[in-house]
């Protein structure tokens, strides 16, 4: 097995033991803490003698001590364990493997044995034990070498059988990871116009608040890297992650990665932020298309209520059965003032937050606020088919606090939904995707910052309107108009309607012009104006399609009436 795709293969192949023991919605439960064990396993037998030798000598001090000075001997900042057992040790006594791997996992530093704690580890050794195929699995496992050099594979292994454990149980694996060159795309936008990251000593807060594995922060890690080979530069990981098992892979990947444990965070970022007092300098996400908040939706009201623009949702709420603005809104919450360098952030979004509810419903409100306040400095719009569990249409938006001078007041927009190419074999509903070749070719499109085929510049007020109250007087049956007390013309509600007019535009030349020609008896009611935003990505790019001649469609008709003519007939002489 010589790349990460063999070996996700060969560990996946291990989950036919559990059949019949196991429903398959199951087999994640053991598959893949089995997996970090594994993982872990490979990387400390290096210096697992070192560290048995000096927690001899330190085994009486206090559990933190122990962790302090044996991560030092393990060989990583983070972890170690002082067990005697490891696999090859776990397999030479099989009648007591299950207290044995119990007494190895206790041997590891707190951190990791709080991950298999997340995995709920112990009820599945026991349930193996029970079914003689603890020892089993262990040797199978035991035959794959996880010590890999690169541990963005090892990202890999883990969300390549998360997907396929999510098939097999017919879950949504696109809750739990974004494909690889999404995330490439997205972290090469976030730092293309930034000098910062090839600066020496530079150190700087990345942040995910729906991080699944911990994928988007391991790849903008190795972009910043990539960049800045400084010994005294750092981007420091920070994430929050709801689904346990999720969480539990992040945390021990961040571990191995060098990056500070305590920094990743378990359980949901609008009701309990992990992460309350802290600021970043980057941010990124992906949080689910179409989620329904309803569970915490009394919570986040009541912080809306209470806290309005003191809290995270001042600008306003979107509807229930889709909290994607509400990620947007927590991270916007997390940036940094201007004046301490300010922040930048990408994430990905259907195209519902973009145009969906009128002016002055809480998803308009929203946008309405990002725009007026000067935060959105992009939006690109993606491929379809690039995601596992979904083939709609799919927009990174970037924001900003610290705009260039060139962007500031200004919106871009980018169709890039034509980058792309198919793939050799279909992956759920993912059918595309983005060469790195053609990653490049839409960063140097955004940063170029010109008007062109595949990119628009806009004023912000572009996308503004006010929304308009037009009404029509009330008549009696002989087509008289109703006045009231002061010979006002009274307004007919069944006849009321609404226009939407530019913010760039004169409403009372609009209403001349576009109104009054139609209706002449109608009036605006100004005292009912509302202001909203709407971004209509399709319209800025619209290519007229000619359509065909009757001549054309004619000649394909009668073609069409042959070739049946000679298959019937072909049928008939047969």
């Amino acid at each position: 097995m010589t790349n990460f795709q063999d070996k996700a293969n060969f560990i996946w192949s291990i989950a036919d033991y559990l059949r019949g023991d196991y429903k398959q919605a199951e087999y994640g439960k053991v598959i893949l803490p089995l997996t970090v064990l594994r993982r872990l396993d490979c990387l400390l037998t290096p210096n697992k003698k070192e560290v048995l030798s000096q927690y001899e000598k330190v085994k009486k001090q206090s559990e933190d001590v122990i962790d302090r000075i044996l991560n030092q001997k393990s060989g990583y900042d983070y972890f170690h364990n002082h067990s005697p057992f490891d696999f090859e040790k776990l397999l030479g006594d099989p009648n007591n493997i299950a207290a044995n791997l119990r007494n190895y996992i206790a041997g590891f530093s707190a951190n990791i044995k709080e991950v298999f704690e997340n995995f709920r580890f112990d009820e599945q050794i026991k349930r193996l034990d029970d079914a003689n195929l603890l020892y089993k699995v262990m040797q199978e496992f035991n035959s794959v070498d996880l010590s890999l050099s690169q541990s963005l594979e090892m990202g890999y292994i883990f969300e390549h059988l998360i997907r396929k454990f999510a098939e097999a149980s017919n879950e949504t694996a696109g809750e739990h990871f974004t494909p690889r060159e999404v995330i490439r795309l997205m972290v090469h936008l976030l730092f293309a116009e930034d000098d910062d990251i090839f600066k020496e000593g530079t150190i700087k807060e990345m942040y995910d608040p729906a991080c699944g594995t911990g994928g988007m922060l391991s790849i903008a890690e190795d972009y910043f890297k990539a960049h800045n080979n400084s010994p005294s530069s750092q981007l420091n990981l920070y994430g929050q992650e709801l689904n346990p098992e999720s969480y539990a892979i992040c945390k021990a990947d961040m571990m191995i990665k060098g990056q500070n444990p305590g920094n990743i965070k378990q359980g949901n970022s609008f009701t309990q932020d992990g992460l309350s007092n802290e600021k970043f300098h980057y941010m990124l996400s992906n949080p689910p298309f179409g989620v329904n908040w309803k569970k915490v939706q009394s919570e986040i009201q009541d912080e809306y209520e209470k806290l309005g623009f003191a809290g995270r949702f001042g600008a306003g709420l979107p509807s229930v059965s889709d909290g994607s603005l509400l990620f947007l809104l927590h991270m916007i919450s997390k940036m940094k003032d201007p004046k301490d360098g300010g922040s930048r952030l990408a994430i990905v979004f259907n195209g519902s937050p973009l145009f969906t509810g009128g002016a002055g419903s809480g998803v308009s409100s929203i946008r309405k606020w990002i725009i007026e306040n000067d935060l959105l400095e992009g939006i690109v719009a993606l491929p379809d088919q690039l995601f596992y569990n979904t083939g709609i249409s799919t927009y990174v938006w970037v924001l900003s606090n610290r705009k260039s001078k060139k962007r500031q007041g200004k919106i871009q927009l980018v169709n890039a939904t034509s980058y792309f190419q198919k793939m050799k074999r279909s992956l759920g509903n993912k059918r595309n995707e983005i060469s790195d070749k053609q990653i490049e070719k839409i960063t140097r499109i955004y940063c170029e910052y010109k008007d062109g085929e595949y990119s628009k510049i806009f004023d912000r007020e572009d996308f503004g309107y006010t929304r308009v109250q037009v009404d029509r007087p009330q008549k009696d049956e002989k087509g008289n108009i109703l006045t009231d007390a002061k010979k006002n013309p009274k307004p007919d509600s069944s006849l009321r309607d609404y226009e939407n007019v530019p913010l760039k535009q004169d409403i009372e030349e609009y209403f001349k012009q576009e109104v009054l020609p139609h209706v002449p008896d109608a009036w605006m009611d100004r005292t009912n104006d509302k202001i909203g935003y709407e971004i209509n990505f399709t319209r800025y790019f619209y290519k007229y399609q000619p359509l065909r001649s009757l001549e054309e469609i004619r000649a394909d008709i009668l073609k069409l009436e042959k070739e049946t003519v000679r298959s019937i007939k072909s049928i008939t002489d047969d």
